[in-house]
């Protein structure tokens, strides 16, 4: 699926309408002729395809993360994947007010870095790392990740975004990032560390147990790491479901 593929940001197109056009053989913008809409609404297809089409020219993915649904920002994924910035945090605890963000991880092109509390973690490296990026991807992100980041740093991280653990739900796929793993076959290298792990891994790297902070490390890029598979088997297995799905059941 890619954002030409898609009808659903124009006003007065839902899942309904925009499902029909592809039943009809109108699957991306270059197929578009009005003859399945009204012709209102036909009007609002062409300007917005004019106008996604320039966006998309200058790389503005933000654009259609405004006007697509939450539920469909996974869309986004396949134009810009090789600049989308995968990236998970740990913590000393749940609440950003009064608990410090230890590691961040983030893995972008086969790359991943990680950056460590009174090392190398400061707001301008988050910034870049955010800025250089098209499009966020998290597990949980939206609830923790993100508001974190924004409380402790004060970085701008209004980025288009894609929380998978919301994608993953829509496929029936519930519980934490490691069962969901377990569930469709992802492994890690390392064993099963949970976050309360996390928590007693950094007090003891403050102790003086650098060991701890080497596995520490290791669990939070696994889990950074881990999410480039989940995306793309996710973003397939969502366009099956929404798009191939509608094409078939017109044949």
């Amino acid at each position: 699926m890619r954002i030409e593929n898609s009808f659903i940001p124009v006003r007065g197109v839902g899942e309904k309408t925009e499902r029909r056009l592809w039943a009809n053989g109108i699957t991306h913008w270059d197929d578009f002729d009005g003859s399945v809409v009204g012709s209102t609404l036909a009007d609002r297809i062409e300007s917005y395809i004019e106008t996604g089409r320039t966006h998309l020219e200058r790389g503005n993915v933000s654009f259609f993360a405004e006007a697509l649904p939450a539920s469909s920002s996974w869309r986004l994924y396949e134009n810009v994947r090789d600049d989308a910035c995968f990236l998970d945090i740990e913590t000393t605890g749940l609440d950003a007010n009064c608990n410090d963000v230890t590691t961040v991880s983030v893995h972008r092109g086969g790359e991943t870095k990680t950056f460590v509390k009174d090392r190398d973690l400061t707001a301008e490296r988050l910034q870049t790392e955010l800025e250089r990026s098209s499009l966020l991807v998290t597990f949980n992100g939206q609830r923790f990740d993100v508001p974190f980041l924004e409380t402790c740093y004060d970085v701008d991280a209004s980025v288009p975004h894609v929380d998978l653990m919301y994608c993953c739900r829509k496929l029936g796929l519930d519980g934490g990032l490691k069962r969901i793993e377990r569930d469709i076959g992802i492994e890690r290298d390392m064993p099963d560390i949970s976050g309360r792990d996390a928590v007693r891994l950094w007090h003891e790297y403050e102790r003086g147990d650098d060991r701890a902070l080497e596995t520490l490390v290791e669990y939070n890029r696994a889990d950074t790491a881990n999410l480039e598979p989940l995306m793309d088997l996710v973003a397939d297995r969502l366009h099956q479901e929404v798009f191939e799905s509608a094409i078939a059941g017109v044949e």
